[in-house]
């Protein structure tokens, strides 16, 4: 048992110390070189532990910093110098967005504006830019006009990706359909690859939750979870081999990864590309460049998110997380047994994966689909709107549930103003919206 209790965070709130934060935050670092061993993490923690009881008396608490400035001494005396530098390069990433204030999704650059206008311009004709016009138009009892109109739009979408795939299909060997977290890929992948089919394009979909490290070597969230929202946690390299050589004409063994006993089972499937056939990925790290840099034929990139441009109450702006949020909150709750709140209180670590491995890329897409719906809020207001109200309430003063308690208050702000639809049987079956709140029907 350590001897250090606490530790000073940075805005000076003082927390309760846990070792394995940081062997986790080693391992995290080794594995982005390539690195795999968990028992060297261990040992390295123990060292920096060690470094802290000599130098902090039981009456002075060490700071995040310290403690961050003594792992990069070990990492670089034990002779670790990528593992070092990995931890330091994050370091000065995070050091320098709280400098300037502002999130990766703020800088210009990573932001997708021309399609914000495009929505935005959208939602102002239908009368839907605002909370109060959205509620409005509910109380005129026009909700199944609002849900048509949606569809239609997300529709539209789904059509120019479906277009542009066959005005270039003679060269396009790969679509790959990307974006974070319950931003709606797999519904929109299925109905597009379906859609092609039409048109007589066949496919063969690689899978990549195949593509996972057994579960031992997975990097570990601050909370000792493993960690699936990174790309560090799929073996890129075979990935990338793989669809070159699918390319090629090759034979690959497609791996097989069980969930259950977190393991790639040693049992493969001899898969090969038919004559003109089109890969079809999607992953929440479909534009991470790692991902297809010794592809050589050409690909067709699309990138999803809930780019709802609706103005709260307060003059704010909707944030697409939250919606995402809630999204997988009834998601998960219904299909992996995780309930509701467990979703919100790890929400920071999904949106900090996203921010580091998904965001940067945005602009890499050769077009990105709006899958947000305004009615969805109104089908989510009865269904999560008690919890978010509870949630700010408990976690107002628990140091360690900050980022859950901001979070809960802001959504909890918005549902209370939003008209409820308790009845979720105007969402269509083949509504994006199903994947999330159950009843999805695609032909199939």
């Amino acid at each position: 048992m350590s001897k250090i209790k606490l530790v000073t965070k940075r805005d000076g709130r003082v927390v309760p110390f846990t070792q394995e934060r940081i062997t986790n935050a080693i391992y995290r670092a080794a594995v982005a070189v390539g690195g795999r061993d968990k028992t060297t993490a261990q040992r390295l923690s123990d060292q920096v532990v060690s470094i802290l009881e000599d130098k902090f008396p039981p009456d002075k608490v060490p700071s995040v910093e310290q403690i961050q400035d003594i792992v990069e001494k070990v990492l670089i005396e034990d002779g670790h110098a990528r593992t070092a530098k990995a931890f330091i390069l994050y370091r000065d990433e995070r050091n320098r967005r709280r400098l300037q204030g502002k999130s990766t999704l703020e800088r210009k650059e990573n932001v997708p504006w021309a399609k914000m206008w495009s929505v935005l311009n959208w939602a102002v004709d239908h009368g839907l830019n605002t909370v109060e016009g959205l509620n409005k138009r509910i109380k005129n009892g026009e909700m199944p006009d609002i849900v048509m109109e949606s569809e239609t739009e997300y529709s539209q979408d789904i059509a120019v990706v479906e277009n542009s795939v066959l005005k270039n299909r003679a060269d396009i060997r790969l679509v790959i359909f990307a974006g974070p977290s319950s931003s709606g890929k797999t519904t929109t992948t299925r109905k597009i690859a379906l859609r092609l089919a039409e048109k007589g394009l066949t496919f063969l979909e690689l899978n990549l939750d195949n593509y996972y490290f057994d579960l031992e070597l997975h990097p570990k969230d601050e909370f000792g979870d493993y960690d699936f929202e990174t790309p560090q946690a799929l073996d890129i390299e075979l990935i990338n081999r793989h669809i070159q050589e699918l390319l090629d004409g090759q034979e690959i063994q497609m791996p097989f990864y069980d969930f259950k006993t977190g393991r790639r089972g040693q049992i493969t499937t001899p898969t090969r590309l038919a004559k003109n056939a089109v890969i079809l990925i999607d992953s929440l790290y479909g534009l991470y460049p790692a991902l297809t840099e010794g592809v050589k034929l050409a690909s067709y990139k699309v990138y999803i998110e809930p780019l709802m441009q609706m103005k709260m109450i307060n003059g704010e702006y909707i944030r697409w997380t939250d919606i995402r949020l809630m999204r997988r909150m009834l998601r998960d709750a219904a299909t992996r047994a995780a309930d509701y709140g467990q979703t919100l209180t790890h929400w920071h670590y999904v949106r900090s994966g996203e921010l580091r491995n998904i965001v940067p890329y945005v602009s890499s897409a050769d077009y990105i689909i709006n899958s947000g719906m305004p009615y969805e809020l109104s089908i989510y207001q009865p269904k999560l709107a008690g919890y978010f109200e509870t949630w700010s309430r408990e976690y107002k003063d628990d140091p360690l549930r900050q980022d859950a308690y901001t979070r809960a208050a802001r959504v909890s702000a918005l549902l209370n103003s939003i008209l409820p639809t308790p009845d979720d049987g105007i969402v269509p079956g083949d509504s994006v919206l199903r994947e999330f709140i159950g009843g999805l029907v695609l032909p199939g």
